[in-house]
């Protein structure tokens, strides 16, 4: 077969096993992938292992050139990147060109941030038994960091497992989704020119089958996953010893209260919504808007959302296109009419063609509803009314996840009431949950993740603090 290759051991190599990556607007095939089995991943294990010995040897001048390499060669392609990640993810191509640049600032974040990753000093002479010593913190790195990334960003996600592994003085491995593992191929293409060592960053696609070993292996230290809940909280109690951080999903909700900036709200809304038919664990799901507001904000979202572009992820015009395969359309649609039949009511969108499912707004739901109480993770938004903002904030609250929340107020009262209130990681004022800057922390409460991700914070999950006290 002539496949594309995986990186193992720093070189291109076949693997045991393969499967078929499609273009999910075409159908056409655009590559035949190896994928390791379980000797493969033994192997890949036991090269990170030694990889890591050789980054903790670096200095920090070492690990920063090494990052900016990663930056500048992720821009010089960059057309091929965006290209990439359109066609195999069908990302709108202008929403892929966003994410490429993300991806471009993730790895210069981590550059500078390695420069800096340093401990504290501790004030120990404050007692008397501290009389004459001196005392300092480090980070030091766990060793293999074991990356398990979804399709949905298929670079910049990647991004945030490789680029704080790699600024902390760690090795990985990077099990791509095996819908979108060709874009996570050709960062490692990048990798290699970066001057690291290259057995630092191995990209493994690899059956879920196989991974059983890799949770119970001591030479592991670390588990990232980016993903579902259900498969989250799984891998954390097979885990056992290991260090995880967890980046899962949510409903998002968005609180639009009567002081709000109108047209903002609905622009920013619809965009948080619908961007990438709501394939975001950051997606606006649920939107809870003043009763004051409620029948004029809510016409014109169904107007903006029926209004989007659909088609070919390709067509730098297009705002909407196929979700990545009929099977996940195909649930969201289930869940839509699943909700209308129990007296929902559709504004607006519902229709389904093969994957190609059109942006849908429904009100009238009850908590009980999936669109509602589950991630929907598709292009549905819920808009309800509220009369008290402490109302919308128990509302906003009401969900087993909490991911991030967006406020659209100018009340001040009213942010500091959110800011206090609501049970989520990120709270945004006056845009959506689905802001985010790549070096900011980011992770979730309850049933939406364990830890953070953002470059330093992930630095931070991705490596050990050490005390060193000299008596001097």
């Amino acid at each position: 077969m002539n496949g594309k290759k995986i990186l193992l051991g720093g070189e291109w190599r076949a693997a045991a096993e393969s499967f078929t990556v499609r273009a999910p607007y075409s159908g056409e095939t655009l590559a035949e992938v190896f994928s390791a089995d379980a000797r493969e991943n033994e192997e890949a294990v036991a090269i990170a292992e030694e990889a890591a010995l050789e980054m903790r040897e670096l200095s920090r001048f070492e690990l920063a050139r090494g990052l900016r390499r990663i930056a500048d060669g992720i821009e010089r392609r960059q057309g091929e990147f965006a290209a990439t990640i359109a066609r195999e993810s069908a990302k709108p191509i202008k929403t892929a060109i966003g994410e490429v640049m993300r991806g471009i600032a993730t790895f210069a974040w981590a550059a500078g941030e390695a420069e800096r990753f340093a401990g504290e000093i501790v004030p120990v002479d404050t007692i008397a038994t501290g009389r004459g010593k001196t005392a300092h913190t480090r980070r030091v790195p766990r060793g293999v960091v074991y990356g398990i990334t979804p399709f949905n960003f298929p670079l910049n996600l990647v991004g945030h497992k490789v680029a704080p592994a790699l600024a902390a003085g760690n090795s990985i491995i990077v099990k791509p989704s095996p819908r979108t593992p060709l874009t996570a191929l050709l960062l490692g293409e990048v990798f290699l020119e970066s001057g690291l060592p290259k057995t630092a960053l191995q990209i493994v696609p690899t059956d879920t089958k196989h991974l059983e070993p890799i949770y119970s292996d001591e030479r592991v230290k670390m588990i990232s996953f980016t993903g579902s809940a259900d498969v989250g909280w799984q891998i954390k109690s097979k885990a056992q010893k290991k260090f995880v951080t967890l980046e899962l999903g949510g409903n998002a909700p968005v609180i639009v209260d009567q002081s709000a900036d109108f047209n903002r709200s609905l622009r920013q809304t619809v965009t948080g919504a619908f961007a990438y038919s709501g394939q975001v664990c950051i997606s606006v799901q649920r939107v809870y808007v003043h009763e004051r507001l409620f029948d004029r904000w809510t016409e014109r979202f169904v107007e903006l959302a029926g209004g989007l572009k659909k088609g070919d992820p390709l067509d730098e015009t297009v705002e909407l296109s196929v979700m990545i395969d009929e099977a996940a359309a195909a649930r969201v649609s289930g869940w839509i009419n699943e909700a209308h039949e129990n007296g929902a009511q559709v504004l607006g969108g519902g229709g389904r063609q093969g994957a190609m499912l059109d942006a849908t707004v429904l009100t009238g739901t009850t908590p009980e509803m999936r669109v509602v109480s589950e991630e929907v993770f598709g292009p549905v938004a819920v808009v309800e009314k509220f009369s008290d903002f402490a109302e919308a904030v128990y509302l906003a609250n009401n969900t087993k996840y909490g991911l991030q929340a967006g406020v659209f107020t100018n009340d001040l009262r009213n942010m500091h009431f959110a800011a206090d209130n609501l049970d989520y990681g990120g709270v945004v004022i006056n845009d959506v949950p689905t802001f985010r800057v790549d070096n900011m922390p980011y992770g979730g409460t309850k049933d939406s993740g364990f830890g953070r991700e953002g470059i330093r914070y992930a630095m931070e999950e991705m490596s050990e603090l050490r005390l060193i006290v000299v008596n001097s």
